[in-house]
């Protein structure tokens, strides 16, 4: 006969021996039950918050990843958080305040070229607070091409100034009265620059022209690739009313906008040391051969009579010795 196993000889075990055994498998399963619900609540709560990140991360780059105009074209050059883009880059503002202004600059230079840029300036009372413009090169000898807004107090008119210098020489200033309130809403500001001449335009209306007369002995930006830069800034001393009228602080922060950037023209790379522009775009190109014709020099010449409230070829306190001599061409 085959062996019997031990356990058919065990006597049947009664009811309440069986008890505590049946308590620990129910205690068991439920600890087991909630130590399950545990896991899975951590499981879904980490991978909840994985989501929540990496949704998170992907929305964060797809805003430092979006290029709009500003964060294409320009870097903040000073000013740190005064200095904001918005919009997904299709707005940008500079403000000021008693520590410091702000302010940007292009990415690339130019050499040559039509530059749009729609600006609302500083509301209400500016009175010492400066907003500029321009193209500048760099060095000692440099050139550049300025559109600067100078505030003033609430109720009076902001003062556009306007210069040149050609090879570190400039005083040449004329200013104007807008026919508009600047800060009510943007209008458009644009600098065209090419090897026949520089002009200031205002809502696509030309204000002033300074012609290349190089073979009349006067220097004219043109070997220069220039920055476009802009700042809002703190000129108390002499912006407004020659400094007679001060920055009312209690005002700041003051907050200049700029929209709608665009650019025309030859970008020039400092390593290859050449333009984007070839010699057949200089006849052909019409930013590169755009003069005023007599219609819109005549409009010019009038806008100038009624809004022009400063010209240095009329100075003759700072100049004695008379007008230079691009003043009889422009």
């Amino acid at each position: 006969m085959p062996p019997r196993t031990n356990h058919q000889h065990q006597p049947p075990r009664s009811n309440k021996q069986f008890l505590p055994y049946l308590a620990f498998i129910i205690f068991s399963a439920i600890f087991v039950f909630k130590l399950d619900i545990l896991i899975s609540q951590k499981i879904f709560t980490t991978e909840h918050n994985q989501e929540r990140t990496t949704y998170k991360s992907i929305n964060q780059s797809s805003v430092e990843a979006r290029n709009g105009t500003f964060n294409q074209h320009f870097v903040v050059s000073w000013g740190d958080e005064r200095a904001r883009v918005l919009n997904e880059g299709e707005l940008l503002t500079l403000s000021l305040d008693k520590k410091s202004g702000s302010g940007f600059q292009s990415r690339k230079e130019l050499l040559f070229g039509k530059v749009d840029m729609q600006m609302k300036l500083v509301p209400g009372n500016s009175a010492g607070t400066v907003t500029t413009y321009y193209f500048s090169s760099r060095g000692d000898f440099h050139d550049e091409i300025d559109f600067e807004f100078l505030g003033n107090s609430s109720g009076n008119p902001y003062t556009l100034h306007t210069n040149i210098f050609s090879q570190g020489k400039g005083e040449r200033e004329q200013q104007f009265f807008l026919w508009f309130d600047p800060t009510a809403d943007f209008h458009t500001y644009s600098i065209l620059w090419n090897p026949k001449c520089v002009m200031w335009l205002v809502d696509n209306i030309a204000i002033r022209e300074f012609k290349n007369i190089e073979n009349l002995g006067v220097a004219y930006p043109r070997d220069q690739p220039m920055r476009i830069y802009s700042s809002l800034w703190d000129a108390e001393d002499w912006a407004t009313q020659h400094g007679l009228v001060k920055t009312d602080w209690s005002l700041a922060p003051f907050t200049a906008a700029y929209r709608n950037y665009s650019l025309d023209g030859c970008v020039w790379s400092r390593l290859t040391r050449t333009s984007s522009c070839n010699d057949a775009d200089f006849s052909t190109k019409a930013v590169l051969t755009t003069e005023l014709d007599s219609r819109s020099r005549a409009r010019m010449k009038r806008l100038q009579r009624d809004h022009m409230v400063y010209d240095y070829c009329k100075d003759r306190w700072r100049f004695p010795k008379g007008p230079a001599r691009e003043c009889r061409h422009n």
